[in-house]
């Protein structure tokens, strides 16, 4: 029952990972169509638009959203893939406390990075 719910989580996390990467496509390689997520024109990496991105809440937290639902979904298939080889009991349980350190390690990490850029963003200084 737990690997079902697991299998779920995993199959909605690649949903999720589409939508929003469908969302930085449009943005990054739409905008000459678009054109509404860079406000000051010009190509999407330019720093103005970037720090725009940067100040509004959405996008920070959608990248603390694909972070973690990207973290999720490749960690857990990795564990799949190595849980196929047949380990033991005991590397059965190694492995996925391994990736599940790994994981929190990462998106910790990242939610920081962000949390950070958003603030610099905001006119603060990084210390």
């Amino acid at each position: 029952m737990q690997d079902q719910k697991l299998w779920t989580w995993h199959l909605a996390a690649g949903l999720v990972i589409l939508v929003l990467l469908g969302l930085h496509m449009a943005i990054m390689h739409l905008d000459a169509a678009l054109g509404i997520f860079n406000p000051s024109g010009g190509h999407p990496i330019d720093w103005a638009n970037v720090v725009a991105r940067g100040q509004t809440l959405f996008f920070s937290v959608t990248y603390v959203l694909l972070l973690g639902v990207a973290l999720f979904h490749g960690l857990y298939g990795l564990r799949n893939i190595l849980l196929e080889l047949a380990p033991g009991p005991g590397l059965k349980t190694a492995i996925s406390w391994l990736l599940i350190i790994t994981g929190v390690a990462l998106f910790v990490l990242g939610t920081w990075a962000a949390w950070k850029a958003h603030q610099v963003a905001l006119g603060g200084v990084l210390v």
